[in-house]
């Protein structure tokens, strides 16, 4: 019933009307559940992190930071929530967590007395009001690349919801100098200090060394043109080395300790779904990694390139009912980065899932990539085969759900993982 009436209530008012009675509904129902909290982020202090790609990553190095220089801490991501060194996994399955569960968790930081509170942001969260009254300690901008057009409808929209972060005034702002969107968002101003960080010689935390491993990365950062600070983390990628690099800034910027900062980027063994080892002692690789964007899918291929000995062996597909012009280019972007390819479903929502691929499948095609490529609805099916034909050297990547413990199929929520399944498939191949 309440479907069929906001489809009414759509089709006869018009567009603007109905954007500014969905807004002043949205900040009223923050307001109220708030106050029903009691106000809990009232008096917190709110590290929100923002951008495209790296927000999960760039929040876990900055909590582990915190946590290193004896503070508490509670963050929230799409991955993993904690509280008070409290962990577990983030299984909404959702962009955006409800108004009642954020307010929770806020109650949660503040019963648990953390001196911050680390907030991995959507540009969702942003537009419909869901920070509102909030206090923003600092903010950090990973980066900008097309991602959720089908609800901004434009990069231009999406920049603008994203900023809505950065016009609170935060104490502290950090930038990726690197970003193609940095002079958008240089435009705002921090209420004390703004710093920018990147390979570009004008970024005040500069990377001028990275040493790629199979299970690691080194790498040197310069902060403020003077200060050395050598960083070794155990996640892979120079995309990593961004994410750490962001986290390293927003600390310094928090006078966080330089020693303090090396052991906290060091701590972090690993991050749900992002470049996520499924598994040991095959003699190939086998990596879960939530790419889900064009950005995200051809940095984790150059990553994977970059340190494989062998064949990149790719396992990928897109969701449904989201931005359908990401598609081709994904699938273009897999033809030049695999050697090998299983096309196969994500979650399809209500969308019809062959049509989802055969958009990928465009871009492949287009990119040369066609003879490579295994079409293979069945995911299980297709990490099978992937799996089956693997050989010594290898890695195989398994993108899109990463951390996800569920997927949604024809509207249904199904139990599912990409790790879980890679073991179970292993598991049942080392018994036979």
């Amino acid at each position: 019933m309440k479907a069929i009436l906001v489809k009414f209530v759509r089709k006869v008012l018009p567009g603007g009307m109905l954007r500014r009675l969905e807004n002043g509904y949205r900040r009223l129902r923050v307001k109220l559940v708030s106050a029903r909290y009691g106000n809990p982020s009232k008096h917190l202090r709110v590290i929100a992190v923002t951008g495209t790609n790296g927000k999960t990553t760039t929040s876990c190095y900055i909590n582990e930071i915190l946590k290193e220089a004896h503070f508490t801490t509670a963050m929230f991501t799409t991955a993993v929530i904690e509280v008070a060194g409290k962990q577990k996994l983030n299984d909404l399955n959702a962009t955006v967590a409800s108004t009642a569960r954020m307010q929770r968790f806020f109650r949660d930081a503040k019963r648990a007395n953390a001196d911050y509170v680390v907030l991995e942001v959507t540009s969702h969260a942003l537009d419909q009001h869901k920070l509102d009254g909030v206090p923003i300690e600092a903010a950090v901008m990973t980066n900008l690349t097309q991602d959720h057009l089908d609800y901004h409808k434009t990069m231009e929209e999406y920049a603008a919801a994203k900023s809505k972060l950065f016009q609170l005034r935060p104490r502290f702002i950090v930038l990726n100098r690197d970003d193609e969107w940095y002079d958008y968002f240089n435009q705002f101003v921090a209420s004390e200090q703004k710093m920018t960080y990147g390979r570009s010689v004008e970024a005040e935390a500069k990377i001028t060394h990275v040493k790629l491993y199979r299970k690691g990365t080194e790498a040197d950062v310069v902060l403020d043109h003077q200060t050395h600070l050598e960083l070794a983390t155990n996640l892979p990628g120079e995309f990593n080395v961004m994410n750490m690099t962001a986290a390293t800034t927003l600390a310094y910027l928090l006078g966080v300790k330089l020693e303090d900062i090396q052991e906290g980027v060091a701590n972090v063994e690993a991050v749900p779904g992002r470049f996520e080892r499924a598994v040991e002692g095959l003699g190939y690789d086998v990596i879960v990694d939530y790419a889900h964007t064009p950005d995200a899918l051809e940095k984790l291929l150059a990553a994977a390139r970059g340190i494989t000995k062998q064949r990149v062996i790719l396992v990928f597909g897109a969701c449904g009912d989201r931005d359908q012009g990401k598609r081709p280019i994904m699938g273009e972007i897999a033809a030049r980065g695999a050697d090998r390819i299983f096309l196969t479903d994500e979650e399809s929502y209500n969308e019809d899932p062959e049509q989802i691929r055969r958009m990928l499948m465009e871009g492949i095609e287009r990119g040369r990539g066609d003879a490579k490529t295994t079409e293979i609805a069945d995911r299980r099916r297709a990490i099978e085969r992937a799996l089956g034909c693997a050989k010594k050297g290898d890695m195989v990547l398994i993108t899109g759900m990463g951390h996800e413990q569920y997927r949604i199929v024809n509207g249904q929520r199904l139990p599912w993982n990409d790790g879980q399944v890679v073991r179970e498939i292993v598991g049942r191949e080392r018994a036979a």
